[in-house]
């Protein structure tokens, strides 16, 4: 593709600005004019100039009204373009009101994230969803005005202002696949009128629907079957992958993008660092095909993200893609696409297998899987994360299982009882999600407490194991690179919600049993030891401060997994400039050996262990001995 060299002049005046920053402003169009249209061609042709022009302009109205503590943070980014990356960073989600309330009272909870160690703050949806049922608010019916209960859009900008402050990014929701039934664009377009209709998938038959179907999954076949829904009031089939209140949108109309642009820089303006782009994988439709990652979701991706380089460097973007480990990367930029979609992805591998592990008590099948994934971007970086909102699919890849002698499909039933509780020797206290009875499959919902078996532990041997099999899955996920993010309670050892489906619109969805509000007692007592909150509070401090101290956790660097010489040992190595980095995990409630060869060979056989300060525990048989559910940190200088 031959790229328009020269980019358009803005129409908007930027005269009221000083010459350095119009400087600025042009130097940045003319580094992200070609990646904005070569974008724009792929997926308009002839028309890529024209509306690359019209986001031109967008660019520079953002540019032009954006506060100068913005402008501020843009310029500090673009001298650390690896900030995401550092090992300093940590990431928090939550709902803001099962946290603090509203967004007021998050401010309020600045200083408890920040004893934590938060560098990265994930509020849940927050932007204006339809009324009653909403999917937890990804059904947005505004995306420039916040839910009135949390407060406004002047809130969120004080509240981004104090975080930033601290030292803490805002990190908010943007979906892209599709918006409520009670969006303007779709009552506009109930309306009769054209220009929005056509912002969707509308069909006057179901002849089409009928031809996608045959390869659409379904995304939630319990409570909503099917990909299509008659609308009376508009006389059609619309597209609705999720919900039949959540209308799909036609992203090969360019209005969309256009749309979508304005929103971006607008919450950018107002404060917000990164964008976790929801839904991203189901944005184009292509016939004969399962609709998701189609090349065309990632040039739009690099049209928006260009755009917003262009106003606004310090954003990111998150790609929410829970898509197999074959078709992750594609998100992180692969091919003409590198270096130019999303900065941010998530390790959905990593968090299947750590839990995989613990249940199994055998890092074989984890071993080969993630020692299989392609290697990301080194300008890209992973979130890792042991829980989120959702609930856990259990993407045991077949191929995977069968190089370890495993059979897939048994496996994951496994997975599905052994944290239901329902297997012999679990003490796990989560919940069966989606179960389909036709395949034997279903999925997993549980705060990570309850999965470890720390909220129905009887005795203290069992919450010690518990607390213990909780630090080392933490330590996993601190300990591959990236952004870790901890999931609103977990660091508190808070277990499921019981009253999860007290809650209007809840009964029917059991995820919310993870999703209960911050227990303000576990909160407060989170400096007492003799308290469970108390242990697990500072078991993941000690891990976040080890981690924030040790450059060889930056981002860019790759884990790779070590040789599996008991199968209940995980070893990972990370090779930094300035030396080795060398995690060794017990993944069983005995004690097991790591070979003491191996740790002469990787130079860590006199080092100490970087959480605890401990040499390594030597048997007079040669080899490294590590108790029930140890993670040991070793590093060695380069030699």
């Amino acid at each position: 593709m031959a790229y328009v060299t020269t980019p358009p002049p803005p129409s908007v005046a930027l005269d009221g600005l000083s010459p350095e920053r119009r400087e600025m402003f042009a130097e940045r169009l003319g580094r992200w004019w070609p990646d904005l249209h070569d974008a724009l061609a792929g997926l308009h042709g002839g028309a890529a100039t024209d509306l690359g022009a019209e986001l031109v302009d967008l660019a520079a109205q953002a540019f032009r009204d954006r506060p100068d503590a913005q402008h501020r943070r843009d310029l500090q980014r673009m001298l650390r373009p690896d900030w995401l990356q550092e090992p300093s960073m940590l990431g928090y989600a939550a709902y803001t009101e099962r946290f603090a309330g509203d967004l007021r009272g998050v401010v309020e909870e600045i200083p408890y994230l920040r004893d934590l160690g938060v560098t990265y703050l994930h509020l849940m949806p927050l932007l204006q969803p339809r009324e009653g049922d909403n999917d937890g608010g990804y059904a947005v019916a505004d995306y420039r005005a916040v839910r009135p209960d949390l407060g406004t859009m002047e809130d969120l900008e004080v509240l981004a202002s104090a975080l930033h402050a601290d030292g803490v990014s805002l990190v908010l929701d943007l979906v892209l696949n599709h918006v409520a039934r009670e969006h303007d664009w779709a009552a506009r377009a109930r309306s009769g009128e054209t220009a929005y209709r056509e912002y969707f998938h509308v069909f006057p038959d179901r002849t089409l629907p009928d031809a996608y179907e045959l390869t659409l999954p379904e995304v939630f076949p319990d409570f909503a079957p099917g990909s299509f829904t008659w609308d009376d009031e508009l006389d059609g089939w619309v597209w609705t992958t999720f919900n039949e209140w959540q209308w799909d949108l036609n992203w090969s109309n360019p209005a969309v993008l256009r749309e979508f642009a304005s929103i971006i820089l607008e919450l950018a303006n107002r404060g917000v660092d990164v964008f976790r782009l929801d839904a991203i994988a189901f944005m184009w439709k292509r016939m004969g095909t399962d609709c998701q990652g189609q090349p065309e979701v990632h040039a739009i991706t690099q049209a928006l993200r260009a755009v917003t380089r262009i106003a606004c460097p310090a954003v990111a973007f998150k790609a929410e893609a829970i898509v197999a480990p074959s078709k992750l990367l594609a998100y992180l930029g692969q091919g003409r696409y590198t270096g130019k979609v999303s900065d941010l992805a998530y390790h959905n591998s990593l968090m299947v297998q750590v839990w995989s592990m613990l249940a199994s008590k055998d890092v074989r099948l984890a071993a080969h899987a993630l020692s299989h994934l392609p290697t990301k971007p080194t300008t890209s970086t992973w979130l890792t994360y042991l829980r989120c909102h959702d609930d856990i699919g259990w993407a045991i890849q077949d191929e995977d299982a069968v190089a370890v002698g495993v059979d897939g499909h048994a496996h994951r039933r496994f997975l599905t009882r052994w944290y239901a509780g329902q297997f012999p020797g679990s003490n796990a206290d989560g919940l069966v999600f989606q179960y389909n009875p036709a395949t034997d499959d279903g999925r997993t919902s549980g705060s990570a407490a309850s999965l470890v078996g720390l909220s129905t532990a009887g005795t203290d041997e069992e919450r010690d194991l518990a607390a213990r099999a909780l630090r080392l899955a933490h330590a996993l996920v601190l300990g591959w690179g990236g952004i870790p993010v901890i999931w609103s309670g977990d660091e508190l050892g808070q277990p499921n919600d019981p009253h999860w489906a007290d809650e209007p619109g809840h009964e029917d969805d059991n995820r919310w049993a993870h999703r209960p509000r911050l227990d303000r007692e576990r909160h407060d007592a989170r400096n007492d030891p003799t308290t469970a909150a108390g242990r697990v509070f500072a078991d993941l401090q000690g891990l976040i401060r080890a981690r924030a101290s040790l450059p060889h956790l930056h981002g860019s660097i790759e884990s790779r997994i070590g040789p599996v010489d008991d199968p209940g040992v995980l070893v990972t190595v990370r090779e930094h400039p300035l030396g080795t980095f060398v995690a060794v995990h017990n993944v069983t409630p005995t004690w097991r050996l790591w070979p003491g060869h191996r740790a002469h060979a990787l130079g860590v056989d006199n080092s100490s262990d970087e959480l605890t300060g401990q040499p390594l525990t030597w048997g007079d048989d040669g080899n490294v001995w590590l108790e029930p559910y140890a993670v040991v940190w070793l590093t060695a200088e380069a030699r």
